[in-house]
């Protein structure tokens, strides 16, 4: 029987690391430059899912998260910041533009849908997790399965397996003596082929074997309105009357043992068991990641008929997720009182403050984040753990080659990027990659060609030589940087 997850020790998964705000913080600070109060408002928020779960069981369903606005300019680091936290938890976490939702009687998302993918993503986040807890016993079946194949005890006949492995005949013999060799005989020659199997003698030799058929269907089907809303799939309630087909395949002997393995896997998965790990998941742990909400928010009182309208009915739709209610998936009923409701948005033309007043309480936390500096910039490229120089450095080694920027190039790329998002338009850190593919399109493009050195070095004069007159041409910098 697979192995079952109880909500007690579900809760005690979801917050074994007790991490402590400051150690949060460190943790993103490894990742993400600057956005120092971002970074403490979601650590706190983030510890006090801890705190609530610690709590006295009385006060747990009292306690409802402090959902966050963060306001500032494209990439400053608003959305990995969630993503990251939501790494670092181990949580559920979805991102959803606000923009693709519609209320209610529109053509478009419904504001529910959000939940629904997060629940999906969590299911097959559990049946992952306890397919790696079940993989010994998948690898074993398979491996019985995949002999069976090759001996040919699943058809009661012995296949011609190619020059130099054919199975050894049994003695002719009547009587228990001659059953009980035959029965040696053939486990002898099991495990002559177990061995065989395992160390790679048997890979390139081809089997046929039966699987499970993954249905790809070519039609998408629509269902009456409402069951959408519901969670309800009529294309796979359709697919699922036959029950699971299953076809012959031809392959090599490593590729049946992988598929083997992984329908083994499937058949362990408790289906039932991983749907409620995922909902108490999503319930004590998820993360929604709303981006553009100023995009939904009004500028000006609402006319009837105006845009306006729409953006607040889209806001009216959201409220009653954010404040908490039940969701219908087709996994379950979802509770969303304890989720964690991350906003953002640019807030250019929109204000925090021409949100309805009722979204506006739903998310008491607002923090305001920096624009990028030229140090800032310099750090990105060169601190995190993931930074652009680092990932450019991967990128080349991959060819054999080194490539090495000195100091002076990476200050003169930090500085380049500031005076573009000034003069151009401030897109925070993603500037940084328009720069750098620029920089190094002619040497990425010619690198698979064969080089006389297996060393590159990006000097200051390589970037000005490369830049400078696409900086200083402004219409220039508009198209390409």
């Amino acid at each position: 029987m697979p192995e079952t997850v109880s909500v007690p020790q579900l809760e005690t998964d979801l917050t074994n690391a007790g991490l402590t705000p400051r150690q949060i913080v460190a943790e993103l600070d490894k990742y993400i430059i600057g956005q120092d109060d971002a970074k403490k408002s979601v650590a706190i928020a983030l510890r006090n899912r801890w705190r609530r779960l610690n709590a006295p069981e009385e006060m747990r369903d009292e306690i409802i998260p402090n959902n966050i606005i963060m306001i500032g300019p494209t990439g400053v680091g608003k959305t990995e910041i969630a993503r990251r936290l939501a790494r670092l938890a181990d949580a559920p976490f979805i991102k959803v533009e606000a923009t693709k939702f519609t209320e209610v009687g529109y053509v478009g998302r419904d504001v529910e849908s959000m939940i629904r993918d997060l629940v999906d993503l969590a299911v097959t986040q559990a049946k992952e997790a306890q397919a790696e807890r079940v993989m010994e016993t998948a690898k074993e079946r398979a491996e019985e399965r995949l002999l069976d194949v090759l001996l040919g005890t699943e058809k009661q006949n012995r296949p011609s397996l190619g020059a130099g492995f054919n199975l050894p005949t049994p003695s002719e013999g009547d009587g228990a003596g001659a059953s009980q060799e035959s029965d040696d005989l053939r486990a002898r020659t099991r495990e002559r082929f177990r061995e065989m199997l395992r160390e790679g003698e048997l890979a390139d030799r081809e089997v046929e074997i039966d699987v499970s058929q993954n249905q790809s269907p070519t039609l998408q089907m629509f269902g009456p309105m409402g069951l959408e809303e519901m969670g309800i799939n009529l294309q796979d309630m359709i697919g699922n009357l036959g029950g699971q087909r299953r076809k012959k395949r031809r392959v090599k002997v490593d590729e049946a043992q992988d598929l083997l393995v992984h329908e083994e896997a499937h058949k362990l998965i408790d289906q039932d068991a991983a749907k409620m790990e995922a909902i108490q998941r999503v319930e004590q742990a998820g993360i929604v990641f709303i981006d553009e909400i100023d995009k939904v928010a009004g500028r000006t009182a609402a006319k009837s008929g105006g845009p306006d309208v729409s953006r607040e009915g889209v806001q009216r739709d959201m409220l009653p997720i954010v404040e908490g209610s039940s969701v219908m998936t087709k996994h379950g009923v979802v509770k969303t009182d304890h989720i964690l409701f991350i906003a953002s948005g640019a807030f250019h033309v929109a204000k925090p403050s021409d949100l309805i007043p009722e979204m506006q309480g739903r998310f008491p936390i607002r923090v305001e984040l920096n624009s990028l500096t030229e140090g800032d910039f310099y750090q990105i490229l060169t601190v995190p753990k993931n930074a652009l120089i680092k990932q450019y450095k991967a990128l080349f080694g991959s060819e054999g080659v080194e490539v090495n920027f000195t100091d002076e190039a990476v200050r003169e790329v930090a500085r380049i990027a500031a005076h573009v998002n000034e003069d151009v338009e401030n897109i925070g850190a993603r500037r940084l990659h328009t720069i750098l593919t620029t920089l190094l399109e002619e040497v990425l493009f010619d690198l698979p060609d064969g080089r006389d050195s297996t060393t590159i070095n990006i000097d200051a004069d390589y970037v000005g030589e490369r830049l400078d007159s696409i900086v200083t041409n402004r219409d220039l910098s508009q198209y390409i940087l």
